[in-house]
């Protein structure tokens, strides 16, 4: 593709991202300045169109990007979008007030995610895999609450508040996560073993309601291997113009329903590293063809242990979705590892 194709495709796919109205060969001329006619734009387009780059929705309209085109767009002819340090400083703020339940840090992310892209934002929380304790931390929050949080060797992460005693100090809960780590690192259902308990229960016998439900959600760790997935802005797709008749509002929330085809996206062993962009038919389900994700994986301790994505119609502001998505995982990397290492005050 020549360099005056590439601007007349550039300049037909950031108007229809900012109207959602098709592209006339005038308005690129008046509104674009690349000093050549309406005419030889009106070739360029021809040109365009024959290679599968923009479409004609009906007779005598504009045109429109194609799947094609928005690809090359996001490929070759976009510009990263900086974020403001004002929505710099709203990401980092929200993910460190307060975060020391893993549960509202992933609430908190899909808030961000849809409040800064007025898209629909999905936070993957766990991954199918056989899994093994790696370790428990007890973590007090106040005199008479605790929040148990558990992390397994596939990533998962889970947690639990409970009450404790007003006779247990921080150093007691430190003493028992040592104790709990020590013995049962390494091992499943299969291999924690009745005189292993027993042990436990023989050297930690005077906090055995703390180990009684620590135990308990160890357990429930162990067998639960089910992804979970959080939604925000699910009504902002509403406000988009290609939704707005009945039909594709009913499909949409149809779409919105399907948990299981919604984990899918996000579980693509090909989301690993860094941003992905998926467009359109891209999508191997053929009711998303008219969506685009974007999404990225977060870490912990640089493991992959999750994914966050941004639903949206094809005709996404790419740029600027890409730029929060990006910020946004490595930010809620950190404050993950400042919950689980009991930083997050």
């Amino acid at each position: 593709m020549d360099d005056r194709k590439q601007k007349v495709l550039l300049a037909i796919v950031q108007d229809f991202i900012a109207t959602a109205e098709p592209v006339g060969s005038r308005t690129i001329a008046k509104k674009y300045k690349l000093g050549v006619s309406p005419a030889t734009i009106r070739n360029e387009m021809a040109d365009l169109e024959e290679m599968g780059y923009i479409e004609q929705p009906h007779t005598s309209a504009g045109r429109i990007p194609s799947v094609r085109g928005y690809r090359y767009y996001v490929d070759y002819l976009m510009k990263k979008r900086e974020l403001t340090r004002e929505e710099e400083e709203l990401i980092r703020s929200q993910l460190a007030t307060k975060a020391r339940d893993v549960g509202k840090v992933f609430q908190r992310t899909g808030n961000l995610l849809s409040q800064l892209t007025s898209y629909t934002s999905m936070v993957l929380t766990q991954q199918r895999r056989p899994s093994k304790f790696k370790y428990i931390q007890l973590v007090p929050m106040n005199p008479a609450r605790t929040m148990v949080i558990v992390v397994m060797d596939n990533g998962a992460v889970h947690h639990r508040m409970i009450e404790t005693p007003e006779s247990i100090i921080a150093s007691d809960l430190e003493t028992l996560s040592k104790v709990l780590n020590a013995k049962l690192q390494g091992l499943n259902m299969d291999t924690i073993k009745f005189t292993l308990l027993k042990e436990l229960y023989y050297e930690l016998g005077r906090h055995k309601h703390i180990l009684d439900l620590s135990l308990e959600l160890i357990q429930d760790s162990l067998f639960l291997e089910e992804d979970k997935i959080y939604l925000g802005g699910v009504f902002n797709m509403l406000t988009q113009p290609e939704f707005q008749n009945a039909e594709k509002i009913k499909t949409m929330l149809g779409i919105l329903e399907q948990e299981e085809l919604l984990c899918e996206l996000l579980s693509d062993e090909n989301l690993d590293k860094g941003v992905t962009v998926r467009i359109g038919d891209e999508i191997k389900d053929c009711d998303i063809k008219e969506y685009s994700v974007v999404a990225a994986p977060y870490m912990l301790s640089g493991r992959k242990i999750g994914t966050v994505g941004v639903l949206g119609p094809t005709r996404m502001d790419y740029a600027k979705v890409i730029s929060v998505v990006d910020f946004l995982t490595k930010n809620l990397s950190i404050a993950l590892d400042r919950v689980l290492r009991g930083r997050g005050r």
